[in-house]
């Protein structure tokens, strides 16, 4: 009920309702295509903006999950401080919620592929990525929700440090560019940033892009999964006091 209630207030009150969870990623699509020919990114590398649209799509994900989740608590104070249920619910909803759009703006950007002459290449590696990915979306939300109760500033502080953590992603750029960058024995630190392993996969899945190492995948899909167990934690600790503090 709650995933349905998210989605609902998501297009409430639009003239075409949920058909912008279509609309969306066609729009992006068009949108990034015309600034790579004008920036010529599409002619000097080919493929980029396949490459590109990938990432933005596995990042467009994530951000959503963080920053709704943002608002699960604090903006449901009533139902917090009147009812009686599992706090982590909320949430969980506003990411199973995200998680519909994306499966949806993945299909659009499947049939895109498709009409550019380029079939997935590891469909199958999309469900470990997908799963992945999901694993650190509820991590985040489950301590930007929480964290956000106490410390109101945490909105704020997302914001800033999701951007530096989108030009840290490779997303605009090949990991073999970040690791060739990276101090001597170093390299590794790259895959400590969780959406580094899941972008690479994503495009391992789609585009076919080489993976850049078992080790690295191993060690960001870990870092995915900790951070699940670690929010969670955080979060059943955490959630005794939100009636006391909202």
């Amino acid at each position: 009920m709650l995933v349905a209630r998210n989605l609902k207030i998501r297009y409430k009150g639009s003239a075409l309702g949920f058909l912008w969870s279509l609309l969306t990623p066609l729009c992006f699509i068009l949108i990034y295509s015309v600034f790579a020919r004008i920036l010529r990114f599409a002619e000097n590398q080919p493929g980029y903006l396949q490459f590109l649209i990938v990432g933005i799509i596995s990042w467009q994900f994530f951000l959503s999950c963080m920053n709704d989740s943002l608002h699960s608590i604090v903006g449901n104070v009533n139902l917090i401080k009147k009812t009686s249920f599992p706090r982590i619910i909320l949430p969980l909803s506003t990411v199973v919620a995200n998680l519909v759009n994306f499966l949806l703006t993945v299909a659009v950007m499947t049939v895109y592929l498709l009409a550019a002459g380029m079939t997935p290449a590891h469909p199958w590696a999309l469900v470990p990525a997908v799963l992945t990915q999901t694993a650190l979306c509820l991590g985040i939300a489950f301590f930007a929700a929480s964290s956000n109760v106490f410390f109101r500033d945490t909105e704020h502080i997302t914001g800033v440090l999701s951007l530096a953590w989108f030009f840290l992603t490779p997303i605009f750029y090949p990991i073999d560019m970040q690791l060739s960058h990276a101090p001597a024995g170093l390299a590794w630190m790259a895959f400590l940033n969780p959406m580094t392993g899941v972008v690479c996969a994503s495009r391992f899945a789609f585009l076919g892009t080489p993976l850049p190492g078992a080790q690295g995948m191993l060690l960001s899909g870990a870092v995915s999964w900790a951070m699940l167990f670690a929010g969670a934690a955080i979060f059943q600790a955490a959630q005794r006091r939100f009636a006391d503090e909202l």
